[in-house]
């Protein structure tokens, strides 16, 4: 069955309503009530609802859906979103309820540093309506206006990054005469529009129970889940007494044995009950964590069976998965997924922890693809595109984080503001999503176009406030901003790659004017980057990991022995870093990549199973089960980085999964939607073999490689209306094969350099 929404704003027959006086900032979350009679039962009731801050509805007592954090944040000025339940088999003859809780979120609650609420405004306001149809044909529909009514809640104080306080003496739904009752009043008119969302609801996930419990050194109880995750911890208290209270505090590791709560930096990550008599279930409503570790006072004889962390996120649909036969590898690549699982809460965040969990653009910049390829992110991040554009300034400047929190006036950084033409491509190559392209592409161009505006004559982008190569592993632990390389040199690479790929939207949309126009445009930047940078023996200002990694990757030099100097010059470098990464998170994504495009894969391979600090495997090796944000977000000897940043869940560096999924997977996407595709591992002797699996639009892709007999045997699975191509990474010449399971064998060169042809039998 298709149903459409609530299409126009004519549609909507509610009003925006507030309580009048409760739920005044900081104070308790305010509850809106409605009871109204039905004379039969209903035959379906859409419930059609959306709030300034967050809500938590109830029909008759019962949740009206299993969806958490709604309406989620959107930039709340232009967009914000309502959400569809179906609620008629809540509803009976007779006396009927509907009750919802309002939550501070992010419309109200601290935004980044302390103090700084209501950001979007001080009142909190719902709108709902619920449209019930009889088996007659005739329906009735229960709308928000002033005939509502208002209570306090059981929630006393609820905040994204403090928590959550409640008082479950106070019932969950409001009694016909409630203590504190008063009227609503009609909020003012919402100046964006109601929007219905375009990716999947946040919702519990999973489900994991304790692994251990814990006394610290001080005496503290402390639970340990096994796994850096995002959500809430869930516990059943069997026999509760009114009054008592129950405290639980979160971090992701632990120091010295105790929680680790300086990398929270403000955020107080502390759920706190009170409780009733009797048996209950303490887990918060407005809130979320980001922990393995949560420590619980109030409870004695705590049960490891009465407790589990309940897993939050974007109810995101899995479409791909890679395999090796190394346990560190396949653990890294675990990771990547969990981080992205945290960090996919609603909108793609940096970290979701401390007072931040902000939609960063250069951290989703260099993710796109691998998100592209985990997961189906199609309308995630379609939609957190429009919110893109809807905070793009009028000169085309793209916010540092969207939606915008911090309101920066000049927001121009390279590699951050590049997510307006990145992100959409990536979509693009994994989905085909024409429509999404169009609808961005105004976007992309202004993006490059505000470039444009800042570059000289020269067409360099120089100068100005930038991010650079945000945390090269070189850069002193307080001041992340002082990487090797050049910042010029990057905002210049990165000016070319943006408008090579407006130059490609252009072509894909059918705008040929743009894309000669924007084609040269990036020729000629290209240009002027080799003649200002690259000297005449392939060496690029800065001399650094990733100033080659991006002149190799993004094409940047012309001269073919240049670019060959310059490719043997990076393959030194790490050669006498020790195969150390030496790249932050603008290069980080590129330098395997690079080495490749050198004809140093063995490098490539080399410096990606690397078990020293700074490596990926370094954080496998300390215990990870997440991405750090710094390669040395805990030291060796167990402790934290001095760093006022240090997240130990931040997906940026996971980026290196595209890579793998592409290289040791070997299955790489040449056509929009994928319809047709590359299978090309590299068979490195460090692996017996690998799979890589995509549900891709078209059906299943699979990709096997092994050693059988001395040969490399490649199985594929090509669903129907695909081609592959079909090699090894070490040769030049591709077999075809159409849709169909198809094996090929090959001569086991297990070099992992750059040879010459290997052809299949």
């Amino acid at each position: 069955m298709v149903e459409a929404g609530l299409l126009e704003e004519v549609d909507w027959v509610g009003s925006f309503i507030s309580a009048s006086d409760i739920g005044e900032l900081g104070g308790v979350a305010p509850q809106l009530f409605r009871t109204f009679q039905l004379a039969e039962t209903p035959v379906s009731a859409k419930l059609y609802i959306s709030a300034q801050g967050l809500h938590d509805a109830r029909v008759n007592g019962v949740p009206a859906s299993d969806e958490v954090l709604a309406p989620g944040w959107t930039s709340y000025p232009s967009r914000l979103r309502y959400q569809r339940y179906e609620v008629g088999h809540l509803l009976s003859p007779g006396s009927n309820q509907i009750a919802v809780m309002l939550g501070n979120g992010w419309f109200r609650g601290q935004l980044v540093w302390p103090g700084n609420r209501a950001v979007y405004g001080e009142h909190l306001a719902l709108i709902l309506q619920l449209e019930i149809s009889f088996a007659d044909g005739s329906g009735l529909t229960i709308a928000t206006d002033e005939t509502w009514s208002a209570s306090p809640s059981r929630i006393q104080f609820d905040d994204i990054y403090d928590g959550e306080w409640s008082d479950l003496r106070v019932p969950v739904v409001p009694p016909a005469q409630p203590l504190g009752a008063g009227p609503v009043h009609i909020a003012p008119p919402f100046d964006g529009r109601l929007v219905a969302r375009r990716g999947p609801a946040v919702r519990v996930t999973e489900k994991i129970d304790a692994v251990r419990i814990l006394d610290s050194p001080s005496g503290k109880t402390i639970v340990d889940f096994g796994q850096n995750l995002v959500g809430w911890v869930e516990v059943s208290v069997p026999q509760g007494r009114s009054g008592e209270e129950v405290m639980i505090r979160h971090a992701e590791v632990l120091d010295g044995g105790e929680l680790a709560i300086r990398p929270l930096r403000t955020a107080k990550a502390t759920a706190r009950y009170t409780l009733d008599d009797g048996p209950q279930t303490l887990r918060p409503t407005f809130t979320f964590f980001g922990f393995r570790y949560a420590e619980i006072s109030g409870i004695d004889g705590l049960d490891r069976s009465n407790i589990r962390a309940l897993v939050i996120g974007s109810d995101l649909t899995r479409t791909g998965w890679l395999e090796t036969n190394n346990p560190a590898l396949d653990q890294l690549h675990a990771n990547v997924v969990w981080s992205m699982r945290g960090n996919f809460l609603d909108l793609p965040t940096d970290c979701p922890q401390r007072d931040e969990r902000l939609g960063w653009t250069g951290d989703i910049q260099v993710f796109a693809p691998t998100a592209s390829y985990l997961f189906d992110v199609s309308g995630l991040l379609a939609g957190w595109l429009e919110d893109l554009a809807a905070e793009q300034h009028d000169d085309g400047a793209v916010p540092y984080v969207v939606p915008d929190a911090l309101k920066s006036e000049h927001a121009a950084a390279a590699g951050w503001g590049d997510a307006a033409t990145v992100v959409p491509m990536a979509l693009d190559l994994t989905f085909a999503d024409r429509e999404m392209l169009n609808r961005q592409y105004p976007s992309m161009r202004a993006w490059v176009g505000k470039v444009r505006s800042l570059a000289g004559p020269d067409l360099l982008w120089s100068g100005g406030p930038q991010f650079g190569d945000w945390l090269d592993p070189t850069a002193p632990p307080d001041d992340p901003v002082r990487a090797q390389a050049d910042p010029d040199v990057v905002a210049t690479a990165c000016f070319v790659r943006s408008t090579r790929l407006l130059a490609a939207a252009a072509v894909r949309l059918g705008f040929d004017d743009d894309a000669r126009e924007f084609g040269q445009l990036a020729d000629d930047i290209a240009a002027a980057f080799e003649g200002a940078y690259v000297a005449a023996d392939g060496r690029v200002r800065s001399d650094c990991q990733t100033v080659y990694a991006m002149a190799l990757c993004w094409n940047l030099i012309s001269n073919e022995e240049r670019r060959r100097a310059a490719g043997e010059r990076l393959a030194q470098l790490v050669e006498q870093a020790d195969l150390a990464v030496s790249t932050g998170f603008l290069g980080t994504p590129l330098i395997l990549d690079a080495l490749c495009e050198a004809g140093r894969s063995d490098l490539a391979v080399g410096m990606l199973t690397r078990r020293q600090v700074p490596s990926w495997l370094y954080a496998v090796d300390m215990g990870a089960t997440t991405i750090w944000e710094r390669w040395d977000s805990m030291l060796p000897d167990g402790s934290i980085n001095p760093g006022e940043m240090t997240s130990f869940n931040h997906y940026a560096y996971g980026a290196v999964a595209d890579w793998m999924h592409r290289r040791l997977g070997g299955i790489t996407p040449t056509s929009p939607g994928w319809k047709s595709f590359e299978v090309a591992p590299i068979t490195t002797s460090v692996l017996d073999g690998a799979r890589a699996v995509f549900d891709s639009p078209y059906g299943r892709i699979e990709s096997r490689w092994q050693r059988v007999d001395g040969a490399i045997e490649i199985d594929v699975i090509v669903p129907y209306g695909t081609v592959a191509a079909v090699r090894l990474a070490d040769s030049r010449d591709s077999t075809h094969v159409d849709s169909g399971h198809h094996t090929l064998r090959f001569a086991d060169v297990s070099s992992c350099a750059s040879v010459g042809s290997s052809q299949p039998s």
